[in-house]
């Protein structure tokens, strides 16, 4: 199996509320934030090929659906879907994915799978022949959001991933689902949005409880590597104390087993595997920026 990083389009989003409760002269060290007090952010995927004889996307990235008006609030970066050039440049199109995992719903994890915005006309969902893995009960939470994350959610994309018939909802507590078979394990989080999917492709070698290697898409539980830091949490989660109960949980295990972190939202990261010093803090160490076709071996991303 191979492995290639996805970029996508780029945004700009409040440092403070990245970073939850640090205080600014602690977070500013870690990113550097522009004269609006914003932090560059990336919205990157994972392809993976063979998988079980398919082409597999993690995630779409924040795409280019949005309008002017919202384009330019969020600053999203790169001309066009930058998702779709980067993985022509890998050598796929987007109808040659097979398979879309989508940890959660919000729209700079979603909005990859629409077109880009045209005047006049409506979006339209990409990715005609793969199927969509969703969480059933992010799926909910999207269909009926709360009056605080209303706005992180895409009203016309839920229609057109139901009007495509090629949804796929993993109940909470699944770890496995047929689209994928025993190659993926699931892991669950809810303090960031209710049913967030934590995708781990396992290594090739012993695929059960005790197995070591692989590697896990992080999305919203650990955004890049200043989060590996695990008090560090952001304003937009929705429960700060049990998201770091939940990280806590998911570092010890990654870090036991010697699981690659892979990080959707950091500029500069895209693979880390973690450390921890006799204190127990966690660091992500032999830090790699992007993914070219590489392998996924026993001890990992090799």
């Amino acid at each position: 199996m191979k492995l290639w990083s996805i970029e996508g389009n780029t945004q700009r989003l409040d440092g403070g509320s990245m970073f939850g409760n640090a205080p600014r002269a602690m977070w500013s060290k870690w990113m550097e934030p522009d004269a609006q007090n914003r932090i560059r952010l990336a919205t990157r995927a994972l392809l993976a090929t063979p998988f079980n004889g398919r082409t597999v996307l993690f995630e779409a990235g924040i795409g280019a659906f949005f309008e002017p008006k919202l384009r330019e609030r969020y600053a999203i970066g790169g001309d066009g879907h930058v998702l779709l050039d980067s993985l022509r440049e890998a050598g796929f199109g987007h109808e040659d994915i097979d398979v879309v995992v989508l940890s959660h719903l919000h729209f700079d994890h979603a909005g990859g799978l629409l077109s880009a915005w045209e005047e006049g006309r409506d979006p339209e969902l990409l990715f005609p022949n793969a199927t969509f893995v969703i969480g059933r009960e992010q799926w909910e939470r999207a269909r009926d959001p709360h009056p605080r994350d209303r706005a992180s959610y895409i009203p016309a994309l839920l229609p057109l991933l139901e009007a495509s018939g090629r949804v796929e909802l993993v109940d909470h507590g699944s770890d496995r689902t047929p689209a994928l078979g025993d190659a993926v394990r699931f892991h669950w989080s809810h303090g960031h949005t209710p049913g967030m999917m934590l995708a781990e492709i396992l290594g090739p070698e012993r695929r059960d409880d005790g197995h070591h290697g692989g590697v896990v898409f992080c999305a919203d539980l650990v955004p890049g590597l200043p989060w590996v830091h695990v008090p560090i949490t952001m304003g937009y989660d929705r429960c700060a104390e049990t998201l770091i109960d939940e990280k806590q949980a998911f570092l010890d295990d990654k870090f036991a087993r010697g699981v690659h972190l892979y990080f959707t939202h950091d500029p500069d990261c895209a693979l880390a595997q973690l450390d921890r010093d006799a204190r127990g803090r966690f660091s992500g160490v032999h830090q790699v920026q992007r993914l070219q076709a590489r392998s996924l071996g026993a001890n990992g991303a090799d």
